[in-house]
């Protein structure tokens, strides 16, 4: 369960790198040149997901749970927005809905 986890946040890093640059871009009046690195992170993105051993509604489903503490955390870290109580809830909800879809992988 530990190299499935460690695979979504990585999953979920490449996802987020990937669409933040082009919001960069878009928004901020960065250079059109890291649609480049966006798209070769959307491209790992893409790759890390066929990864996974279970099917694809299951790691999809799973997946979410991992991206919502992920995108929080780049929130904080990379944005500098300070999470409130209600974020850090949340995340471990989802967090803990990763933890149970993926307890039954090979069970169903």
């Amino acid at each position: 369960m530990i190299k499935t986890t460690l695979l979504f946040f990585l999953t979920a890093l490449a996802e987020i790198v990937g669409c933040f640059l082009p919001w960069l871009w878009l928004k901020k009046g960065a250079s059109a040149l890291l649609l480049v690195p966006a798209a070769l992170s959307l491209t790992a993105f893409v790759w890390l997901l066929t990864l996974h051993p279970a099917a694809s509604g299951r790691v999809y489903a799973a997946y979410g749970g991992v991206y919502v503490v992920t995108a929080l955390l780049w929130l904080r870290w990379v944005e500098g927005v300070r999470l409130s109580y209600t974020d850090w809830l949340g995340a471990a909800v989802a967090f803990c809905g990763m933890l149970i879809i993926v307890a039954g992988w090979g069970k169903a």
